[in-house]
């Protein structure tokens, strides 16, 4: 087998492309034979050592990935040699063949290709498990949705509104939202020439949103919190923009408003049935049309540091998939 390691955290131009002994799966693991892997922001953020996963030296990166079972060890019962899955293990996906556990391994239906399955977990568990645990969205409220052409921004778009949802996608370019408007977004606002705040007063009649999904941070989430209607469920789901902002907390008391954390990959250790019956409903979406993974692109696995350097651009709409 071959992978990218990265035996020095410092950086992507520290990953070298390797030959591996190709590994025997022990108890409760699967040998997979990846086909496709995704490129998620913190696959970007574990070869810097920014990660709050700090995985034993040296390792291969890449959370995300699909591919055929080729080996199953001791105690797996529920796959077997020649299927189709989708795993989201942390590392291991940015090679030809990983060892995974079998437990984090969704099985994938006839009909979904690999390149949707490497980029389907992540993003659409997290916006699930933030859209309706964490902020119990109705149908008929409105969502804002910061980051909206990025990955997680997409299928936020998607699940709001496969729940009946007003969605408002934000984003950084026309480009961007006119993407999310193909995604079903009831309005957009491009916040690099627009006032946020004015504009989501005039998109909600004054009221504002009753959920914002915020996976960049930075400077949007002050004026964003400030327009959030009464209330109003704010989502912290990650900080794709950079800096982690401060909010003042009179802010939450003064709109009867919530400040919610979303930690998906925790929600899915502590409680394991729930996320099993997420995907499960994820899965059944998928097959009804109603969610589809959007792909920038695909790059032949060879290319993956001209992908980081496109993800670090910010220029990457929905996700970038590695092929081997």
């Amino acid at each position: 087998m071959h992978a990218w390691l990265c035996e020095n955290p410092t950086g992507v131009d520290a990953l070298t492309w390797k030959e591996l002994p190709t590994p025997t799966p022990g108890p409760g693991q699967v040998l997979i034979q990846i086909e496709a892997a995704s490129l998620n922001f913190p696959d970007l953020l574990i070869v810097q050592n920014k990660y709050q996963m700090k995985p034993e030296l040296p390792f291969v990166p890449g959370s995300e990935y699909a591919g055929t079972v080729q080996a199953v060890g001791e105690g797996v019962t529920h796959l077997k040699v020649g299927q189709s899955v989708a795993c989201l293990s942390g590392t291991g996906g940015f090679g030809t063949h990983t060892l995974a556990p079998a437990k984090l391994c969704m099985p994938l239906p006839a009909g979904f290709p690999a390149t949707d399955g490497a980029a389907f977990i992540m993003t659409y568990a997290t916006s699930h498990h933030a859209l309706v645990d964490r902020a119990a969205l109705k149908a008929g409220e409105t969502v804002l949705v910061l980051g909206a052409a990025g990955g997680v921004g997409t299928a936020a778009i998607q699940i709001a509104k496969a729940m009946g949802a007003k969605v408002i996608a934000a984003a950084s370019t026309d480009e961007k939202c006119a993407l999310c408007s193909t995604l079903g977004a009831d309005a957009t606002i491009n916040y690099t020439r627009e006032n946020l705040r004015e504009a989501l007063k005039s998109l909600t009649d004054g009221k504002g949103p009753d959920v914002v999904y915020d996976p960049v941070g930075g400077d949007l989430a002050e004026p964003a919190f400030r327009s959030i209607a009464w209330r109003g469920r704010y989502l912290v789901v990650g900080f794709a923009g950079g800096p982690i902002p401060s909010l003042p907390l009179n802010l939450p008391l003064l709109k009867g408003a919530s400040l919610v954390g979303v930690f998906w990959g925790d929600f899915a250790k502590r409680e394991p049935q729930a996320n099993a019956t997420m995907m499960g409903e994820l899965a059944q979406w998928y097959g009804q049309g109603k969610i589809k993974p959007v792909l920038d692109r695909t790059l032949p696995m060879s290319e993956l540091k001209a992908a980081y350097a496109l993800m670090g651009s910010r220029s990457v709409k929905g996700k970038l998939v590695m092929v081997n």
